[in-house]
């Protein structure tokens, strides 16, 4: 397991205190007082008995609920090389604007993509004070195997493989078994996970294909359950005889999908999954034609697909909720045909009150939403550190508003294109505030930092974290 965070000698007065009748905790909610020293949580109180001494003192309303600084596991920022589309200044103010304390950004999308160790490098330059913390994952693509060694060195947390057309020249597929072996076999050997887009190239190739259309029905229908099945099904098969093979499926979508997930952990497998606030809120029948903000692959199914998803969350088959923020330039996607437009959801600001308003109306609790969106996504990256509120991790926390609604403007949303599916929707919950390390997240004068696995020599302003392990069940409470 990671090395436990050394101990801090503690001053006469804490840095920071922050007081909330509710809060919560790794063991559920309660009344805490957050006692916070050099950017690290030194003390847990009640609020209601002897409190110690701090510089400041912050009392959340009533009406608030301090969280643990989520943490999203999927987002393409989309910089060097596409900053046009996104930018790490933006996305990280943006997420910090909605509760996101930390990121993992996906190798593709950037030029150049994240698959050497040069690329890793050339990232961290292209914005050297991102407003949240950030770590990266790298890329496992076709032609470029030979530099998994070098990479995952690099101070990469994992790999990102595609078994389809990624959409972007600069990030080939894993289309073969070999392929996808070597790159399980790798992972497996440096502890880290292997994250697979899982859909199979054949079974896109049989299905009807979307062309010159604006109808979410035969978009739809291009991009079928049973192309995240079998490569679901797929990746199983050539995990086995593995050690220490952990694949983590990025954006389920299917009842089925679900399912195959579930038949790989029965026989013992080390495969997770994730869903996203899109599939959860959204559903088929609720799109209309010829609108591009709502297009993704895989796509937003039907109902049924939604309910499952949330049972698959509920019942430990998958372990958490990313947003995989994929955002363009508004031409890109406003081609006047659904076949062309680029593909992917931009609201990653919006995560929380998305979830929290699909999770709300089926009954389930704040804190375990919020497991799904901070301590899991933190344990699949390898980061014991962030996504919970207890003593030794750093002081990332968030003030909620969970009953509070807000009408979705675009234009005032911080990530770089404003276009979203949820323009004019009356969402339920708002952030507050933010703090990253026990100090405002403040855009003007950012303070994130870059979080590099195993890193050696890093320069100021990056962190150096403990290598992830194989042994990852990244466990989630009952609700």
């Amino acid at each position: 397991m990671p090395a436990p965070a050394a101990p801090l000698a503690l001053s006469a007065a804490a840095d920071l205190l922050v007081i909330a009748s509710r809060a919560v905790l790794p063991g559920g909610e309660a009344a805490a007082a957050i006692e916070i020293r050099e950017g690290r949580i030194t003390g847990i109180h009640n609020p209601s008995g002897p409190l110690p001494a701090a510089t400041q003192t912050v009392h959340l309303p009533d009406d608030q609920v301090l969280l643990p600084g989520l943490v999203d596991s999927h987002v393409h920022g989309n910089e060097p090389g596409r900053t046009h589309w996104e930018g790490l200044e933006t996305l990280s103010a943006a997420a910090a604007a909605g509760g996101i304390t930390t990121l993992a950004d996906m190798p593709l999308n950037c030029i150049p993509a994240t698959v050497t160790a040069d690329a890793v490098q050339a990232k961290r330059q292209s914005c050297p004070h991102p407003a949240v913390d950030i770590a990266m994952w790298g890329g496992a693509v076709g032609g470029r195997l030979e530099d998994i060694p070098e990479l995952l060195a690099a101070g990469v947390w994992g790999l990102k493989a595609f078994m389809v057309d990624s959409g972007v020249v600069e990030f080939p597929a894993l289309l073969d078994d070999d392929g996808l072996i070597l790159a399980i076999a790798a992972t497996a050997q440096a502890g880290v996970p292997l994250l697979v887009h899982a859909e199979d190239a054949e079974e896109a190739a049989r299905a009807p294909q979307a062309i010159a259309t604006n109808s979410y029905a035969a978009l739809l229908a291009s991009r079928p359950v049973a192309c995240e099945v079998k490569a679901i099904e797929r990746l199983a098969g050539l995990m086995e005889g593995i050690p220490g093979a952990h694949v983590h499926v990025v954006h389920v979508t299917s009842a089925e999908g679900v399912a195959a997930i579930a038949a790989a952990q029965s026989a013992g497998l080390q495969m997770t999954g994730e869903s996203c606030p899109h599939y959860l809120l959204l559903h088929a029948g609720l799109l209309p034609d010829a609108d591009p903000t709502v297009k993704c692959f895989p796509p937003i199914r039907e109902l049924r697909h939604q309910d499952a998803l949330w049972a698959g969350l509920l019942d430990g088959t998958l372990q958490l909720i990313a947003s995989d923020h994929s955002p363009a330039p508004w031409p890109l996607k406003n081609t006047g045909d659904l076949s062309t437009a680029w593909g992917g959801i931009a609201s990653i600001q919006l995560s929380l009150p998305v979830a929290w308003t699909a999770a709300s109306r089926r009954g389930i609790p704040l804190a375990q939403l919020v497991h799904w969106m901070s301590a899991a996504p933190a344990d699949l990256i390898g980061l014991p550190q962030k996504g919970r509120i207890e003593v030794g991790a750093d002081a990332d926390l968030v003030a909620f508003a969970p009953d509070a609604h807000v009408t979705v403007r675009g234009a005032e949303l911080l990530h770089r294109h404003p276009q979203t599916p949820y323009e004019g929707r009356r969402l339920r919950g708002v952030v507050r505030q933010t703090w990253l390390r026990g100090a405002r997240v403040d855009a003007s004068a950012p303070h994130g930092r870059w979080l590099m696995r195993g890193a050696t020599g890093a320069s100021p302003g990056d962190a150096a974290a403990p290598p992830a392990t194989s042994a990852n069940p990244l466990g989630a409470p009952t609700a």
